[in-house]
């Protein structure tokens, strides 16, 4: 009887201190997992970044990034390789974990040879005329949003959690430059595989999906983006963002996250 009351109570003991399954994690809990889930440090990819207009005209630039963690925070600093319109156009972002501070963005147009900080305002505008917003170059203050747990979805095979993100204030989503977001995350890995969002103004729509997923180094990697914004059921622009040559644990200098790295171009 003692032997079997100690088994008893042991099994109890693990029940009581194991973690949150997945069952028992909250809209909030899953968007946490999503900003904290590990991307790799100090990494160097190259990026193929494809525009096609509504009449499927193609424009092609090549762009090279830099990534690295500074405790919570992300830094990163890009730069277009081609065409020669936009070579050396950069932008330095500083993505920070505390919630109420905003983000810090430069850009630098060398046709200028000035860096422009991105205001709050502007951030709901195109990045260099994609489907992209400043906005989608950094992480979401999450406290700044309610979010909902809707249901499980399947996407391509994986099972996703569907959740609802809708902004808490007018000036986040002015800020954002979206009313109102639709997020599949992949239960496996917590990466937001596809998504819907509504524009805050203009009444247009945008479907982004992950066409490729691999896993270099240990770190899943979204290598291969399509975003979509259409107004009605007509597409109005395209974006596919490709992602090649991906490495993590580079020996970067400290300097290579700075205004004046982002003036210097490549």
């Amino acid at each position: 009887m003692k032997l079997s009351l100690s088994r008893l109570l042991l099994c109890l003991l693990v029940i009581c201190v194991a973690p949150l399954s997945a069952a028992t994690l909250s809209a909030r809990d899953i968007m946490q997992q999503v900003n904290d889930r590990d991307d790799g440090d100090y990494g160097i990819s190259d990026l193929r970044q494809i525009l096609i207009d509504k009449s499927g005209h193609k424009r092609i630039r090549e762009i090279r990034s830099y990534t690295r963690d500074q405790g919570k925070d992300e830094q990163r600093i890009l730069f277009f390789k081609s065409p020669a319109d936009v070579r050396d156009t950069g932008l330095l972002t500083y993505d920070y974990d505390e919630s109420g501070r905003d983000d810090d963005q430069w850009l630098y147009l060398p046709a200028l040879n000035k860096s422009k900080r991105i205001a709050s305002s502007d951030k709901s505008s195109s990045f260099m005329g994609s489907d992209l917003n400043f906005s989608d170059m950094t992480r979401r203050d999450l406290d700044q949003y309610n979010f909902r747990l809707i249901k499980e979805a399947d996407v391509k095979g994986h099972k996703t959690w569907l959740i609802e993100s809708i902004p808490r204030t007018r000036a986040e989503r002015d800020n954002s430059g979206y009313k109102k977001e639709l997020l599949f995350v992949r239960q496996d890995n917590f990466i937001v595989v596809r998504a819907v969002q509504w524009t805050s103004e203009g009444n247009r729509i945008k479907y982004m999906e992950v066409k490729e997923l691999e896993k270099i180094d240990g770190i899943w990697v979204r290598t291969r983006i399509q975003v979509v914004t259409k107004k009605g059921k007509k597409m109005q622009h395209k974006t596919v963002l490709e992602f090649n040559n991906v490495r993590f644990n580079q020996d970067l200098p400290d300097d290579t996250w700075s205004q004046r790295r982002l003036s210097q171009g490549l």
